[in-house]
């Protein structure tokens, strides 16, 4: 299978900037208030791991895989990123960290209890997405539950040549509205359950949308 070409870019670029990711990048503990909150909400979930282990899609350097797995979630990191991965190991070396693309995943048919994709789908160009859902709805295992959240918007499509402190980039930000990545995740065969729609503020500069969603249980 044939890799789609922005994944080259963002690979690149999340291999440039990963140090001064990882710096910037604030610990889960300190996010604002809902945002905890909504990962809590996903956590209490997720203990115990009855349905199969948790992949953390889009992981970075490992700092909300581990937060989870604090929280008693069987989590997991995958991300398009060697260098990314790298650091997750070092940081968290009792944890399990694996370079792949949420468009591909090398996990068979069923076997997640829960995905976690945070702020990690929005480098995806709007038309593939239905490919990446068409992802989380085949490897989570009937009654396996999805929480997503990034940026939304209005269609924007932000280009910047550097970022996390000058350091060069050539990734695509696509800021979709929160209604139609809603509609695709049904789309997809997950039912959404609950949405939170955060407007600009509380140190946040966008728009944040966060989905949690679930397989149904006749895994249809």
């Amino acid at each position: 299978m044939n890799e789609p070409s922005y994944l080259a870019a963002v690979r690149e670029s999340y291999d440039t900037v990963a140090a001064a990711y990882t710096e910037r990048v604030p610990d889960p503990r300190e996010l604002d208030p809902l945002s905890r909150a909504m990962l809590g909400v996903f956590a209490e979930f997720m203990q115990g791991g009855g349905r199969g282990p948790v992949a953390d899609l889009g992981c970075g350097p490992g700092k909300v895989t581990a937060y989870l797995a604090g929280l008693g979630v069987p989590a997991f990191g995958v991300d398009v990123s060697p260098r990314m991965v790298e650091m997750a190991r070092e940081a968290y070396p009792e944890l399990r960290f694996l370079v792949g693309s949420m468009t591909a995943l090398e996990i068979e048919d069923g076997g997640l209890g829960g995905i976690l994709a945070y702020y990690s789908t929005h480098h995806t160009p709007p038309e593939l997405l239905p490919t990446v859902f068409a992802e989380f709805h085949r490897t989570l295992a009937p009654g396996g539950r999805l929480f997503m959240a990034g940026y939304a918007g209005d269609g924007e499509r932000l280009r910047p040549e550097t970022a996390y402190g000058g350091h060069p980039v050539s990734f695509t930000s696509y800021l979709q509205p929160a209604d139609q990545l809603a509609e695709l995740l049904e789309q997809a065969g997950l039912v959404v359950t609950a949405r939170l729609v955060q407007a600009p503020g509380d140190g946040a500069k966008r728009t944040v949308a966060g989905f949690l969603a679930q397989k149904p249980d006749d895994g249809s």
